[in-house]
């Protein structure tokens, strides 16, 4: 099916490797132009590579979003090959901190990294949307800032904050034709998650071989409906139908792609 991407423009925050790569190549590969962001040129230019050896058209900006330079940088670099359709705001850091180990400064460095630094490429990418008349902009989001738990409490909040903001940009931008929406994601398999399960596996009981072991982990720390950790790509195809022209009709709204781990209306 075409979704009507071919034509478009997408700058897609980190970029350069996990989910935010999956997103980028998924939107290529559905005609968009796509802009990998990282930090590290070597690691962006490797996935522009892919996706030109498939066939797909991209560039790469690199900066620290944790700055104004960085986003100004990143901005300009987005800007330079024609208007930017579609902002997918994935970019970010998580931390595992305790309310007793997580300082104020911890909180301020983290609430920097994870929200502000998507309000600066809103402000640098969304008003040459209205000019456009229409546009997409997708935050990453999570269910940890719909029910959070006792631990990280810093990385929770800017999740809910990412979820807020989302909504309320929706609002400013009424009747505009860019719509906001946030993909919520759940607990998502990559070798880093993988590699940590191979270690864990052996306090927990949870066997020798990964099928079991991802199957045990689900159970005890992740139960959901579908029984399973969730893959980048079932996080791309969500970011891909809402940066569609099916979508137009979406803003506003959480798309929560969990296994149904998130248990709420």
């Amino acid at each position: 099916m075409d979704i009507k991407l071919k034509g478009k423009r997408a700058l897609v925050t980190g970029s350069s490797s996990g989910l935010g790569e999956a997103m980028a190549k998924m939107l290529a590969n559905e005609g968009a132009m796509v802009i990998i962001h990282g930090r590290n040129m070597e690691r962006a230019e490797a996935v522009v590579a892919e996706i030109k050896a498939s066939g797909g058209s991209a560039a790469v900006a690199i900066g620290d979003l944790s700055t104004d330079e960085g986003a100004d940088a990143v901005a300009a670099a987005a800007l330079s090959h024609g208007p930017v359709d579609i902002l997918i705001n994935n970019a970010g850091a998580t931390s595992h901190k305790s309310w007793s180990e997580a300082s104020a400064e911890d909180w301020l460095e983290l609430y920097n990294t994870n929200v502000v630094s998507y309000v600066r490429m809103i402000q640098r990418i969304v008003p040459q949307m209205k000019e456009l008349g229409w546009g997409r902009v997708i935050h990453i989001g999570g269910g940890l800032g719909i029910q959070p738990i006792k631990e990280q409490p810093h990385y929770n909040a800017t999740l809910a904050a990412r979820h807020n903001m989302s909504v309320s940009l929706a609002r400013q931008l009424k009747e505009t034709g860019i719509t906001s929406n946030i993909v919520s994601p759940g607990a998502i398999i990559n070798p880093m998650v993988e590699q940590w399960l191979e270690q864990a596996a052996v306090n927990y009981d949870w066997g020798s071989q990964m099928d079991e072991i991802k199957y045990k982990a689900v159970q005890e720390l992740i139960p959901n409906d579908i029984g399973r950790f969730g893959a980048p790509e079932e996080i791309a195809g969500a970011v891909a139908y809402l940066c569609s022209r099916f979508a137009d009709y979406i803003s506003g709204s959480v798309l929560r792609v969990d296994g149904g781990t998130i248990r709420c209306l």
